[in-house]
């Protein structure tokens, strides 16, 4: 054999013996441990198994890890060029491993987090309900399974807990009586179609005990854990930059990413405060910021508001060649499910990549509590101004989360169709932002087909020239909370701001409502490093600027999208290496 032929013998060797491993480790650890993901992946081979919070069961995942990582490390790829997917690959999966273990053994939300023990047995049923990719006596097959399990799982709860951050409980408190009526209600009327009567009446008897359960945990939380909750939240400045390092590829020191985020904040406002005079020359910018505010829909209008901007979005997006969309089906908008509405005021909730038979994609939206006020509904009706919906609609759907689901089927591997870093997935969706009003959306003769609802008519002239001005206030105003989270996240995990703090800034510098800005606050503390969103779409900027300059005259803004895209959505460092075939800085 050839020195060439051994070599490349080599290279194929690793190759299998990576893709061999990995299959492993979805197979044994990742959906093993996650089987609810598993389910929303498309693999029902999980749907009647439930995630298991035992400490025996947490030590046995943690074991796992560790013997999976110490085997990856064991394979070493070959450098040859043609090796780029699964020499990436293999530093994707390595970094995953590395993310769950620093989780489990150094954060440990599984000791300070009492909503994961409640939102898992909604997000156990909500997987099972959502999608029919099987008939409703087989998903309700699969949900009584799961919901035996529930009560154990709660039980785990009461044993593992210790000292949580009063926070977290707060938000376990506000979200159970709606997780309590979505078992009463939401779970029963989604398999009402269900046939056999045994296994209905079995189905009785184990939601039954969810609800009891739930409901006994509600009251442990108020009356027994809520008098012990005084832990800290905060997971520091060392396992800050190492879950930085290790979810999103990124090393950069924490006051260097400070700057960057204030450098950014500081650059949007200035643009906030010169669109708001040429708007209104006589107002200060917070008056233009109020009166952008007041122009919103009415709530009961706010569902339909969303859908009437996919028209004009379609139509730019192809008009303007911005990026391929390979599927002409729409996503479906609906109400946020009541598990998820404290800490998110929108989502887009896409089927997984292996899911074959159900593939609904659903836009969220989450519509003010009933129980609030009316001034308490104004002033959260606020984050959904008119140019905040078009931002949101982006972000969310055209181009955006959406578009990019409709990209994953190319994606060159099963690890980048299963693996990826939030500043891949959000940096993309925020960078749509700003990107599709760079390339002219909204303004003079371009129609955004906004419904008559939210306060204009689609026009032209003068009337379309201040509607592009509010549409930029808005994608600003939506920039500035962005980069108001990268500095809460990081100040208030090493220390140097409290939670109240935290809800000034986001009012102060992001041009946030109070409503908005508490539950900023409250996501930031329990998702500390969500400052990927600014993060990822700096990043893209720079990507773009970079390829623009190598391919001068050739470059299309189209091709780079779609070259973008079909990486998958791993860590921007990768996606760089894809596009330019280098190593060079992502910032």
């Amino acid at each position: 054999m050839t020195s060439a032929m051994s070599a490349r013998a080599t290279h194929e060797n690793w190759k299998q013996q990576f893709e061999k491993v990995s299959d492993e480790y979805f197979d044994q650890v990742y959906f093993h441990y996650g089987p609810t993901n598993g389910t929303l992946t498309g693999y029902h081979q999980y749907d009647a198994q439930l995630e298991d919070y035992s400490r025996k069961n947490i030590d046995a995942e943690i074991a796992d890890l560790k013997l999976f990582e110490k085997r990856f490390e064991a394979i070493h790829p070959g450098g040859a060029a043609v090796d780029f997917v699964p020499r990436s690959d293999r530093e994707i999966v390595l970094a995953n491993i590395r993310s769950q273990l620093l989780t489990l053994e150094t954060i440990r939300p599984w000791e300070k987090n009492a909503d994961e023990y409640s939102s898992t047995c909604a997000g156990g049923a909500f997987a099972l309900m959502e999608r029919k990719f099987a008939s409703p006596d087989e998903r309700l097959r699969s949900l009584v399974a799961r919901e035996k399990q529930m009560p154990a799982l709660l039980i785990d709860a009461r044993v593992n807990l210790k000292n949580p951050p009063r926070i977290f409980t707060e938000i376990a408190i506000e979200q159970l009586p709606d997780i309590i009526s979505f078992f009463e209600h939401d779970v029963p009327l989604a398999f009402a179609d269900a046939k056999d009567p045994a296994l209905k009446a079995e189905f009785a008897q184990s939601n039954a005990a969810v609800i009891a359960a739930l409901k006994s945990y509600l009251g442990w939380l108020k009356t027994d854990l809520s008098l012990k909750s005084n832990g800290d939240f905060r997971i520091g400045a060392e396992t800050f930059s190492k879950k930085l390092e290790y979810d999103e590829m990124v090393d950069l020191p924490l006051d260097k990413l400070l700057e960057i985020g204030w450098a950014d904040l500081r650059q949007n406002q200035a643009h906030f405060i010169r669109v708001a005079k040429e708007l209104e020359p006589d107002k200060t910018p917070r008056a233009v910021l109020n009166e952008l505010g007041e122009d919103h829909p009415a709530p009961d209008q706010l569902l339909t508001t969303f859908r009437a901007t996919f028209d004009g979005l379609i139509s730019f997006i192809r008009a303007r060649h911005i990026v391929t969309i390979p599927s002409d089906v729409r996503p479906i908008v609906e109400e946020t499910p009541a598990f998820m509405r404290a800490t998110t005021f929108a989502s887009m909730d896409t089927p997984g990549p292996f899911e074959t038979h159900a593939t609904e994609a659903y836009f969220n939206v989450t519509l003010p509590d009933p129980s609030l006020k009316p001034e308490e509904v104004e002033g959260y009706m606020h984050s959904f101004n008119a140019g905040t919906v078009i931002s949101t609609a982006v972000h969310e759907a055209y181009p955006g989360h959406y578009i990019q689901f409709l990209w994953l089927p190319q994606a060159p591997s099963r690890v980048r169709k299963l693996l990826g870093a939030n500043t891949d997935i959000e940096g993309w969706a925020h960078y749509c932002e700003q990107m599709m009003l760079d390339e002219g959306y909204g303004q003079s003769g371009v129609p955004t087909d906004r419904s008559s609802s939210v306060g204009w008519e689609p026009g032209s002239g003068a009337k379309n020239e201040r509607e592009s001005k509010f549409l930029r206030l808005g994608q600003l105003q939506d920039a500035l909370l962005r980069d108001a989270r990268v500095i809460v996240g990081i100040k208030m995990h090493t220390g140097r701001m409290s939670f109240d703090e935290a809800v000034e800034l986001f009012q102060k510098e992001g041009y946030q409502s109070k409503e908005t800005a508490t539950v900023e606050a409250k996501r930031g503390a329990g998702d500390p490093t969500y400052l990927y969103y600014t993060l990822g779409k700096l990043e893209i900027m720079k990507l773009r600027a970079d390829v623009k300059k190598k391919q001068g005259a050739a470059f299309s803004l189209e091709e780079f999208h779609d070259n973008f895209l079909k990486q998958g959505f791993p860590p921007i460092k990768i996606v760089r290496e894809a596009m330019l075939g280098d190593d060079s800085p992502a910032l």
